[in-house]
């Protein structure tokens, strides 16, 4: 081969290289073919994507272009996949959101707001109908079910109930990771936990629905309001069609996408509100370090 030939070829190989490196959303400045939008899996994938489909119908009328459903296999994984690129937009909790915003340039941009309350909502930690405790106190060496490591409702925010009421986890009582809220919820009616931490909205459509039997379980402790989860774009998108998204949120008169999120509309997001997260992360660092998943 020529010098000639040979250059070609290593010019030729370090682009190809430099292109499968792109991430999937990496041409950034046109409006992409599909709209892929990025859903946590607070429950199961299929209850996930069912609950969401009039939000998937609702975007692809008003942006009129097909719209993709997809659901991380963990918190972090959602949160992975809108940081590279591979999903366009996603429904991000307060943690999940700070997590992946200490490496990518996300940017949070509508949350729901609901009647009476607005843009917040609220976790609560459930314990067996027949449990003896009265306060979070006496559930000292016993078992607590929370959700995914990341889940801001499921984990966080109970676990920094336990710790304002005296009890670290690893030393007072042990904390069991059961993945999605529906997952705690069946553990402690099943009398498998203690206790449980979980978002009170999906907590209370589990026993609506008679998923969970509202007689197995009681609600123990709320906890104190939680930013609502945030619609996020990733990195890059282009500003026209973000402006496109923007509004398809901002102006939804659809009530079946409304009634997903329980919400009377869509308002902007205000990174204000989510000190008194960050100040929960800083309690719950101090308290037991290394809770903090790891950005990558």
């Amino acid at each position: 081969m020529s010098c000639v030939s040979r250059a070609v070829f290593l010019f030729v190989a370090l682009l190809a290289s430099a292109i499968l490196a792109l991430p999937a959303g990496a041409n950034a400045q046109t409006r992409p073919q599909k709209l892929v939008v990025g859903l946590l899996p607070g429950e199961s994938p299929e209850t996930v994507m069912r609950l969401n489909e009039p939000l998937r119908a609702y975007l692809q009328k008003r942006l009129g272009m097909p719209v993709e459903l997809m659901v991380g296999q963990t918190y972090a994984a959602t949160g992975e996949a809108l940081r590279f690129g591979r999903i366009d937009i996603a429904y991000l909790g307060p943690i999940t959101y700070l997590l992946r915003s200490r490496s990518a340039q996300l940017e949070a941009f509508a949350r729901p707001s609901h009647d009476g309350v607005g843009p917040w909502f609220k976790a609560v930690v459930i314990v067996p109908a027949a449990s003896p405790a009265k306060t979070l106190a006496d559930l000292k060496d016993t078992v607590v079910a929370y959700g995914d490591r990341a889940s801001t409702s499921g984990t966080w925010v109970p676990r920094y109930q336990f710790l304002e009421a005296g009890l670290v986890a690893g030393r007072d009582y042990t904390a069991r990771l059961m993945g999605g809220h529906d997952n705690v919820a069946r553990a402690v009616a099943g009398g498998l936990t203690a206790a449980g931490g979980l978002s009170q909205p999906v907590f209370n459509r589990l026993t609506g629905e008679g998923k969970i039997d509202p007689k197995s379980v009681r609600v123990l402790a709320e906890s104190p309001d939680i930013p609502e989860y945030m619609w996020t774009f990733r990195e890059g998108l282009d500003p026209a069609f973000k402006e496109e998204i923007r509004k398809a949120f901002f102006e939804v008169n659809d009530p079946a996408m409304l009634k997903v999120f329980r919400a009377i509309s869509f308002v902007p997001c205000n990174e204000t509100d989510l000190d008194r997260v960050r100040g929960w992360i800083a309690t719950t660092e101090a308290a037991i370090p290394g809770t903090m998943p790891k950005a990558r």
